[in-house]
């Protein structure tokens, strides 16, 4: 089995990711972009649930209708992935929200757990992983194996940037993994070789940190 990837090339989310992109732009905007970019990303993920169908009367007539068969868990990973909840939460605000904390170690780029609040069994059909950067993917892939474990039977990854090495990370470790993004950016920065050069493991041409961005942190 080999992953599928989507890449959205839908044109409101290309002009949104280029707010996001721009150093001008200011926390309240990134986050509200972000949170537009997230019900985009959202329906394409969301596309091939299941579905009931039954008999809806309408003023006139009745009609057929739909009800969706499958729960959705959204598990945002923190704290980036928290922006991207809301928006989400709007059109599904059935959905479940589970929490995953994990940090990554910027000497080793590893993905360090330090929350997890899921619980004992799985309650939900479909997770759905939240997070709006796929870099190394060391997070993501450590996210998918704890829900993995866990129990939980259909997982998708949506983010909005992703670089090559990301992707191949995630796909590789979790290939029945759908991972839908934004856009597929070029590379990822290298091991800095002088006091000047940017962290290592940041997607270029990306958007910078999008924790940062989001809670002006950076």
């Amino acid at each position: 089995m080999a992953a599928r990837i989507f890449q959205s090339n839908h044109p409101l989310i290309l002009h949104k990711l280029t707010i996001l992109r721009d150093v001008q732009t200011n926390p309240k905007k990134f986050r509200e972009v972000v949170r537009e970019i997230s019900i985009l990303l959202a329906y394409e993920a969301t596309s091939d649930l299941g579905l009931a169908e039954f008999e809806v009367t309408t003023p006139l007539a009745t009609a057929q209708g739909y009800t969706l068969t499958e729960k959705i868990g959204l598990v945002p990973v923190l704290r980036a992935g928290l922006g991207m909840v809301e928006g989400i939460w709007e059109m599904m605000p059935t959905a479940e929200v589970w929490h995953i904390g994990l940090y990554r170690d910027e000497r080793t780029l590893k993905p360090v757990e330090y929350y997890n609040k899921l619980p004992i069994n799985p309650t939900v059909q479909v997770c759905l992983v939240l997070d709006p950067m796929l870099a190394t993917g060391g997070s993501a892939v450590a996210t998918v194996s704890l829900l993995k474990k866990w129990g939980a039977q259909r997982i998708k990854f949506v983010g909005i940037i992703a670089a090559p090495e990301g992707i191949k990370r995630l796909s590789e470790a979790h290939p029945d993994v759908d991972i839908h993004v934004g856009v597929i950016d070029d590379h990822l920065t290298p091991d800095p070789k002088g006091p000047g050069d940017p962290p290592a493991g940041y997607i270029v041409p990306g958007l910078g940190d999008a924790g940062d961005r989001q809670f002006g942190t950076a």
